[in-house]
């Protein structure tokens, strides 16, 4: 990503920016929690057929107290919901931009990169250019997850199309489903911490990251199972695709 460059004058007093603090506790500072939220207003409106062709962002900056829409202090998820044979443009202020296939059938193009995509796959593009999106001949709902909080908190702009380390990547929903049948042939150990699989992309492979600071799974758990307690040192969001009575 590229700096937001800003013009200087020599006779400007420097100075005059600093700021100086001399607390008993320096450590005596805390930013907004973030709030545990269902978004379910959000969801029905995604999933009413009722609905325009439209973004629905899950927004909590209202509790988070930025200027800018956040679900979590760096990333913003949005439902994109497309009806039958239309499109939608966006453009997103982020360094890359995810999207899971939630139902439908369509295509989306960002730049030179098309990607075709049907329910359950899972792809992303670098962020910073217009992405359209298209649909089939049925609605279609996708899932969307960008680092724009972050780009935004830290007053930067993506990067130019094809300087970006965030690639055009999809996973198609069939290979998703091939590596989560041989995660259940897996023997369990007392290490597992669940049973997932993470995506990546050969740029950011040494990371397992989807995004230079965002990792993307897909988990599940067997009728009856539970994932054994464990701590996130960042926020999730977490999306149910599939189950009933299952509750964390």
């Amino acid at each position: 990503m590229a700096t937001i460059s800003k013009t200087s004058s020599p006779d400007r007093d420097y100075t005059a920016e600093a700021r100086y603090y001399d607390p008993a506790n320096a450590f005596d500072f805390r930013w907004p929690r973030v709030p545990r939220r269902q978004f379910l207003a959000e969801r029905d409106r995604a999933f009413d057929a009722g609905t325009p062709t439209a973004l629905i962002p899950l927004d909590a900056s209202d509790a988070l107290a930025t200027p800018y829409p956040a679900t979590t202090p760096s990333l913003l998820a949005q439902y994109v919901r497309l009806r039958r044979g239309e499109s939608l443009a966006c453009t997103q202020r982020a360094s890359g931009e995810v999207y899971l296939v939630m139902h439908g059938a369509g295509r989306s193009r960002s730049g030179a990169d098309t990607v075709a995509w049907s329910e359950g796959d899972l792809f992303c593009f670098a962020a910073g250019q217009e992405t359209l999106h298209a649909a089939a001949d049925e609605d279609s709902l996708l899932f969307c997850v960008s680092d724009a909080p972050l780009v935004a908190f830290q007053g930067l702009a993506p990067s130019d199309p094809g300087d970006s380390m965030i690639e055009t990547v999809h996973w198609p929903a069939d290979q998703i489903d091939r590596h989560l049948a041989t995660v259940y042939t897996r023997e369990r150990t007392e290490n597992e911490a669940g049973r997932a699989v993470l995506f990546s992309s050969r740029a950011l492979a040494p990371a397992r990251n989807i995004l230079p600071m965002m990792v993307a799974a897909i988990n599940t758990l067997e009728a009856g199972g539970d994932q054994r307690p464990h701590r996130h040192n960042g926020v999730a969001i977490t999306l149910a695709l599939q189950g009933e009575g299952v509750y964390s």
